[in-house]
């Protein structure tokens, strides 16, 4: 689903009801676990946390005016979505997630390269997001971006 929002508040109250309260935890989550120095805003059309140019001034190599993108939540058609750069560009991460995963969750791990879908409501692994939200600091992620995956 594509939301037009351009506040996180805004893009909250337009998800299906059910959601919202599952969207504002996650996003409590990752405000709490977040290293210092990203931002929150509307990325994508979805909560987004970025690197902001005040910090990385080149922002987003497919779109400079962008900020540097971290991660993201989405509600979408049949799940909510939270993407983490982290995940698709560190193997370390990525695995560390999908090994701890089954630990938090009694559901199968739903994911694509940088992507875990979140089906039923009931069984997020909440903890396990805390976690994932303090492995990278903005310096790592700027690193990891230059090293693996910004065009160069």
């Amino acid at each position: 689903m594509k939301y037009e929002a351009s506040t996180p508040e805004e893009y909250i109250s337009q998800i299906p009801e059910d959601r919202q309260p599952v969207v504002e935890k996650i996003r409590a989550i990752i405000k709490e676990n977040l290293p210092e120095g990203f931002e929150e805003g509307i990325t994508y059309n979805m909560l987004g946390y970025y690197v902001p140019h005040s910090i990385y001034p080149d922002g987003y190599h497919c779109d400079p005016k962008q900020p540097l993108p971290f991660m993201n939540v989405a509600s979408q058609k049949n799940s909510v979505n939270l993407y983490h750069s982290g995940i698709y560009a560190n193997p370390e991460i990525h695995d560390w997630f999908v090994n701890e995963y089954p630990k938090h969750s009694k559901r199968k791990l739903d994911m694509g390269k940088s992507c875990v879908r979140f089906k039923k409501m009931d069984d997020i692994p909440y903890e396990l997001i805390a976690e994932l939200c303090t492995k990278i600091t903005v310096e790592d992620w700027i690193n990891t971006y230059e090293t693996n995956v910004k065009k160069k």
